[in-house]
């Protein structure tokens, strides 16, 4: 019931977010902003007046979990939208930068959080906790500044959805973002092989946790360290050397006889990793025209979001053919060999430089 509620919120993820892209472009972001908000927290009045029932219904829990995840397929796009109107240009990556540190931060605690509030207060007692915060995000979305429409808006339909696509395919440096992404995630997201990982290593659940945190905890502190990448002029080579360094990461992983050794391994792939979204994040902001960047933002989403689903499909497959490591470190050198041929094949996205 718990991996049937990922495919619940996979299909908006893949869909709504889109749609949800080319809206952004349509309206008034900071509102969207606003009713994708209430959204999230009618879904929470929701889930708390399900936990209170005597009966607490199963399906609804699906549907709530579907409707949570397509109100934040609206957010997102807006939000990413927005951040380049909110802060000089010089100051874009910075920015992107600490919008990590605090989504880190929130990925390790908030679940731990959760778990603490439902052992002492119960599942009713954390969604009303929940619900209560969102007076904090209304009112931080209420005080961001009045932006003006942007002029000549294109209406949401199929054809401005595809002009996000085409904008991808004829501008390289979007076309590296997404495909390197791509290959990383395919042949080098082994999450799904955690569980069985970690009984080879010789440990229970408390270890295949450590070994799901290890990479969120390894991105937090990269994030802490990030002012460094202010100074990266060639960010189109920092994504690809950032994404062959999460290779490498996960192949060393694979190889791995201890725990300790494991955990410093996915640690340090989840640093690479927070260094080429960051990365990549700020190229997509850059390159595409303000009009265009919901449908940009929507696109990365949904890419996002897909990309390590299949990533784990395919290690648990060549994982019951060839064994777990072998599944795990092959993974990573084909992330490798696959970001190397990126290169290769698309110059002038190696080239790309940061505007002066």
């Amino acid at each position: 019931m718990v991996g049937l509620l990922g495919i619940a919120a996979l299909v908006p993820l893949l869909t709504v977010s889109i749609v949800a892209g080319a809206v952004a472009d349509a309206v008034d972001r900071r509102r969207l902003l606003l009713v994708s908000d209430v959204g999230l927290a009618a879904v929470t009045v929701v889930l708390l007046l399900n936990a209170l029932a005597d009966d607490p219904s199963l399906p609804l829990l699906f549907a709530c979990e579907a409707g949570a995840t397509a109100a934040y397929a609206f957010q997102r796009p807006a939000r990413n939208a927005l951040t380049p109107k909110l802060v000089p240009d010089d100051q874009l990556l910075a920015a992107i930068a600490v919008e990590d540190v605090v989504f880190n931060l929130s990925r390790v605690a908030g679940p731990a959080f959760a778990g603490v509030l439902i052992a002492t207060v119960g599942f009713a007692g954390a969604y009303a906790f929940d619900l209560a915060t969102f007076g904090a995000s209304l009112v931080a979305i209420w005080l961001l500044p009045r932006l003006p429409k942007i002029e000549d808006a294109e209406s949401p339909s199929l054809r401005s959805i595809l002009e996000g696509f085409r904008l991808v395919r004829r501008e390289p440096a979007l076309l590296g973002i997404f495909t390197v992404d791509t290959v990383a995630m395919i042949f080098g997201m082994p999450s799904a092989l955690f569980p069985a990982f970690g009984e080879a290593l010789g440990g229970g659940a408390s270890t295949v946790g450590l070994l799901y945190a290890a990479p969120s905890a390894g991105a937090f502190v990269a994030s802490v360290f990030s002012g460094w990448m202010t100074r990266v002029r060639r960010q189109g080579l920092g994504v690809c050397v950032a994404a062959a360094g999460w290779g490498v990461a996960i192949a060393a992983f694979g190889l791995a006889t201890s725990v300790p050794l494991a955990l410093l391994m996915l640690a340090f792939a989840g640093g690479a990793d927070f260094v080429s979204a960051v990365l990549r994040s700020t190229i997509l902001l850059q390159v595409t025209p303000d009009s265009m960047r919901g449908r940009l933002s929507g696109i990365e989403l949904a890419q996002v979001a897909g990309t390590p689903a299949l990533g784990n499909l395919e290690a648990g497959a060549l994982a019951s053919l060839v064994g777990i490591r072998a599944s795990v470190v092959s993974g990573g050198i084909l992330c490798v060999v696959g970001t190397a041929v990126v290169v290769l094949a698309l110059p002038a996205f190696r080239r790309y430089e940061k505007p002066a």
